[in-house]
Formats: C-alpha cells, structure tokens, sequence
C-alpha cells in the first residue's frame, strides 16, 4: 500500500515513536515548521510539473478505497504539522508556500529587463526571504497573505510581481489596475518612492492619494487613469464620491500594507467599502508584520483561496536588535523624563527615535530636550503634513539627532541609520511593541532598543521576554544621575510653560486669521461650491459608534483598577500636573476612554412601543396638531369600569345614533 502511494513506510500504528525524534527537533526549532510543511499539500502544488487546473484529491482514476487512505493519512500528517504553529490551524488559508527556493536569485524570478535594470540600478544584489517566497507567487495571479518581519523588503516584495504584470497591459484605454492601501500618509509617500525607482525605466505610471496633500492636484492625477494608486482608505473614499469619473471598478490587483494596523486604526468600515466598490475578479494580496485575528477575518472575506506565506513569526523581532530595560521602581514612575534625559544627554546622542503613547507628551518632552540644546524634532498626528515631512526629512537627512514620535511613526517607515529606539512607556501589546523597535536593525543591521518598564507594565515585560529568541538585558542608571537631571527638569518648568503659552497664543492667532479669510473669500463669492459639499458614506453617529466598538474590543481589561482611575481623574483635573501623574497619565488614559464607552455602553435602554427614529403615525392627518382626537382615540385609550362594560355589552342607543349605525341598511347586506 505505501508502494503504491509513493511514500516511505515510517508512520505505522503498531510501531513506537522512534525515540531520537525528540532530539532531532530541539537544535532546529525555528525551521521544523518550514521542514515538515513539504509533506503537507500546499507545498506539492508548487512543483514544476504541476497544473492549476484541479484541486487536491485523488484523480478520477483512483478508486474509492485509495481516496479513503489518503484522506485518513492527511488526518494523521496534518495535526502533527499544525500543533507546532497554532496559526497553521486557520482553515481560511487554501496552501501554505512558506517553504522558498533559498538559491533564488532575481535573474531567476523571470523578470523584465526594465525592471531588473531598476533592481541593479537601486543596488539590490540578492532577494530577501520574504521576496523569494511571495514573488513567485504574485507572478501566477495568486492571492496571498504574507507576514515577514520589520525590515525585510516588503514593499519590493508585492511590486514585483506587480510592475512586470503591468510591463505587459493592453494599450486600449488607461485605467487604474493597481491599487495599494497603506495606514499612514509617511508611509504611502515612502511607498510610492520605491514603486516609481523600480518603475523609472518603463511607462507605467503611478498615483499617491493620501491625506495632507493637495486635493485637486490629485484630482487631476485620478482623471488621467494612473496605472498605480497608493492611498489612504480616509483620502480613496473620499475621491470616490466626490471625484468624477473615478471608480475601482477595473482594479486587477488589490494590496493591503499592514492590513492589521488598517484595522487597529478604526479603517475597518472603511476597509469594507473599499472592498465593496472594488471589482470582485482580482488578485488581493495582505502583508503585515504582525498576523491577528482580525487580518485572518478579513483574508477570508476578501481573498479567494488565499496562499499562506509565513516568513518569521508575528512577534520576531530583527535578528541583531539588543533589547534592554530600564526598570522604574514603585512610586518613581516621575522619573521617566529624568531617564530620558539621561540616556539621551550622557549615551544615545544621535539617532534615536522616541516613542510616547500621547501627542501631549511627544511635544512636552519635544519642548524640554530643545531647552536642554539637544537637536530634537518631533512627528504625530496634531501637526500638519507640511510640518510632519518635513521633520522626517530632517532626520533623515541628519538635521536632528532626536525624533519623538507616536505610533504614527511605528509602522512600515525605513529610515536609514536609526542606532537607537526608545519606549517612554511600555506599548499596549506585544505587536506594537515589535512595530516600534522594528524602526531600528533593518535589512540585517544592529540596533538597540530600550524602555522604561514600570510596576503596572511587568505582565507586558514578561510577554516580551518570552518571545524573545536572544537574552535581553537590563539597564541600571545611578540614582544620583536620576536626581541631577530631576532636579535640571523642575528648573525648567518655568521655560517650558512659557513656550507652551507662547505656542497657544500663535494657535489661536492662526485660527483667527483663518477664519477671517474664509469670512472674505465668502463675501466675495469666489468660495468654490464643491469643497462644502463633499459627501462621505458614514454618518458622523455611525463613525463614532464603529470607534466606540473597536476601543470596547481593544481594552476588554481596561475596567479593572476603578477606583485608582477615579482618584486620578479627579487629582488630574489641576491645571498643573506633576511629573508623576504624566508618565501615570500616558499609562492610563486608554484605559480610562475605555471604561466611560463601557459605562454608557452598559447602560438600559428606555423600554419604548416603537423605536425612536420612527415617528408615530396620526390616526386622521387631516386633523391639525391642535385638534380633537377620532372616536376610535378616544374610545380606544378610555380604560375605567364603565367605558368596559359599554365596551363589552356594545354600544347603547345614543351611541349608536352618534356613530351612525342606526341608519337603515342597503338590501344586500346582511
């Protein structure tokens, strides 16, 4: 029987498990997944001889009893395969192609000499792991879902396969085949860089749609029919209804750059009516540097027998990345800028990133590290998209030598030469936390990461340790150091304030003359029309209710703690806080947004006959507002004993002539 099937006789039911089994696994554990996934059938079905043609099975020669051995045979291989991966367990992913040809080259994948000569021309001399496995399959039209580490290639990874499928386009009509969705506007012009250096040698032409920028430029570049649109969900849905003749309904290849951050983003609607619009015949492909559970929800709505392609596990992080730790002992948590300002002041002196959890803090500490003469620089969401480029322009450049940054800058941005990353504050899970070291040791250099772990941070501490495949170490600064720079802090309290004053005031100022030239420009009648009505496909009450969900769904432990959040809501209300309560303030105010939407949340429902957004209808519409109400009204809403008993023994004489039931009958009736 195992002649005849083709394999080796090793998986008998009456013979013992061989006993050097257990030993063979342990050196090379990070590669059993990889080894063992070629028995499994995803991997059969990229053979050279093999057709797409037909799916797994036995061929229609085979009898019933040789379909019936192999399906209990996949029963026994796969559970043993699957069990070292829990996410291998996905029943939403059709084949797994994780296992690559490591002697790939680029000269092999069968590309265009245009696009090789750009691949030359950037200085790529051999494919990352990531772009061995995923490029093949991009070429043969597949949709796929890849997950490869921070700082692997990505990006050259799904515009590969997209540049030489367009090298080929029909010349008839110019439409947009090609659309990418990324989550941050940083991230879609860095992406857009990449994908006009690899297409500088052919005619294809590409498209940025993102927030921030010129809107009616963009108009412009949509009308023409861009071969490549890279956009943000917010900025695409926008151009939908509000540009015409612009539609999705000729897209070909849809990608999804770290689709799961799309989601963390509250872009989840948004996601779906881009899906929606988009045409249902085409290629989708999902990468992410880190797999949820929501990205698999959306692989299995909007992928067709979608390719598996796990590089790395979703909380590596980069191989030569030293992770330390800076421990804040109980009741010191004010001492995390003093930290700071420590490490940055007296050992990471140049490129370093920091990351805060609130925009608030970005820009304190922004302030403090300028006053102090450090070149500093910072990048969230309150600036404008002027001001956010061109601080990272700065910092690449090496105009800076500290950018503070939110989690705006976590993801996909490839600056090159970041030495150093710093958490002010612990990140909420374990993939943020992979996202934001992973802005260091890119494309196999070294980096070093540090944070500052408090009390309330140790079980997010013991999450990374765990997951860590090298020794992490723990940095101890000495507390006279600490009190140096504690004390240098509180002495310029006053300086920071004042900057802060001065910065509202040049706010408002701004506001004002904003709103004078609006007042102008209206007055004169040369307001464009088009700019008030644009049109949006949610409400303002459905956005704030998808938002509201999402922070529910996030922080599902956020109302433990009640009473220590209520102390510090109202100690937090003082005009000046101390440096205590905004490091305590950075820690819990996730938490606390999230326990308000659990409470209105939680709270019953008034009981009503009808819902409230119908309105009732009036019995006799020609009756006004103010008018007497019908018999029937009155009859109908009367309930005391002697309206009853008239009610049951039918209506009396008076009524009856009253009601005109005593008029005389016509002859055919009864």
């Amino acid at each position: 029987m195992w002649e005849q099937l083709g394999l080796i006789g090793t998986l008998r039911d009456e013979d013992p498990s061989p006993a050097e089994s257990e030993t063979e696994s342990d050196p090379e554990e990070e590669l059993i997944v990889l080894k063992k996934k070629k028995k499994s059938r995803g991997s059969r079905d990229f053979n050279c001889d093999f057709e797409f043609g037909e799916r797994d099975g036995p061929s229609h020669d085979d009898d019933w009893a040789m379909a019936d051995v192999m399906k209990q045979l996949k029963n026994k291989v796969e559970p043993a395969t699957d069990s070292l991966n829990p996410v291998l367990q996905d029943k939403s992913f059709y084949e797994d192609a994780s296992q690559y040809d490591d002697q790939l080259t680029f000269d092999d994948m069968n590309l265009s000499r245009p696009i090789l000569k750009a691949i030359t021309n950037l200085g790529f001399k051999q494919p990352t792991p990531i772009q061995k496995a995923c490029v093949p399959v991009g070429l043969l039209g597949r949709d796929l879902c890849a997950c490869a580490a921070t700082g692997t290639g990505k990006t050259a990874a799904f515009m590969l396969p997209v540049l030489e499928r367009l090298v080929y386009k029909p010349r008839t009509s110019q439409v947009t085949r090609v659309l990418v969705l990324v989550p941050t506007r940083e991230l879609g012009i860095q992406v857009h860089s990449v994908a006009r250096q690899l297409a500088q040698f052919t005619s294809i032409t590409i498209c940025l749609a993102v927030g921030g920028l010129d809107l009616k430029s963009q108009e412009a570049a949509l009308r023409a029919g861009p071969d490549i649109l890279i956009a943000t969900p917010g900025r695409l849905i926008d151009h939908l209804h509000n540009t015409p003749s612009f539609e999705l309904t000729h897209i070909e290849v849809l990608i999804l750059d770290e689709a799961d951050r799309m989601l963390d983003e509250y872009f989840e609607e948004q996601m779906k009516e881009i899906i929606r619009l988009c045409s249902y015949n085409r290629q989708t492909m999902l990468f992410s540097a880190t797999m949820t559970e929501e990205v698999k929800d959306l692989a299995a709505v909007s992928l067709k027998q979608p390719v598996r392609i796990f590089v790395n596990s979703n909380t590596d992080v980069a191989p030569f990345l030293r992770q330390e730790f800076v421990r804040i002992r109980p009741h010191r948590e004010g001492d995390r800028e003093a930290v700071v300002t420590a490490l940055l002041t007296r050992t990471f002196q140049d490129h370093v990133m920091l990351f805060t959890q609130t925009r608030k803090q970005a820009h304190r500490l922004h302030i403090l590290l300028g006053l102090m003469g450090l070149k500093v620089g910072e990048l969230h969401g309150e600036l404008s998209q002027n001001q956010r480029l061109e601080n990272l322009r700065r910092f690449k450049d090496e105009q800076i030598d500290i950018l503070v940054a939110t989690d705006v800058a976590a993801r996909g941005l490839d600056i090159d030469g970041v030495k150093t990353v710093i958490n002010f504050t612990m990140p909420a899970t374990v993939k943020h936390y992979v996202h934001r070291v992973g802005r260091t040791a890119r494309a196999g250099r070294s980096g070093r990461s540090v944070s500052l772990v408090g009390e309330s941070e140790r079980k997010m501490l013991k999450e990374v340790v765990k997951s860590a495949k090298s020794s992490v170490k723990a940095r101890v600064l000495p507390p006279e150091v600490i009190l140096k720079f504690r004390d240098l802090i509180s002495k310029l309290e006053k300086d920071v304030e004042a900057v802060m004053k001065l910065e509202r005031e040049e706010r408002e100022l701004a506001a004002s003359e904003a709103k004078l030239t609006v007042a102008q420009k209206r007055l004169a009648g040369s307001a464009s029309a088009d700019q008030s009505q644009r049109v949006w496909f949610q409400t303002q009450q459905e956005r704030k209710q998808s938002r509201m969900s999402k922070a529910l769904q996030e922080f599902d432990l956020a109302i433990r703690g009640k009473k220590k959040r209520e102390k510090f809501l109202k100690d937090g209300r003082k005009k000046e806080l101390t440096s205590e309560e905004r490091a305590q303030f950075e820690i819990l105010k996730a938490q606390m947004f999230a326990e308000r939407a659990a409470k209105r949340e939680r709270r019953p429902k008034r009981a009503r006959a009808m819902p409230e957004d119908e309105a009732p209808v009036k019995a006799n519409p020609k009756v006004g507002k103010g008018g007497r109400k019908s018999v029937f009204d009155k009859e109908l809403t009367n309930t005391n004993s002697k309206a009853l008993k008239q009610y049951r023994a039918g209506p009396s004489f008076a009524d009856r002539k009253r009601l005109g039931l005593d008029k005389k009958r016509p002859s055919n009736s009864r």
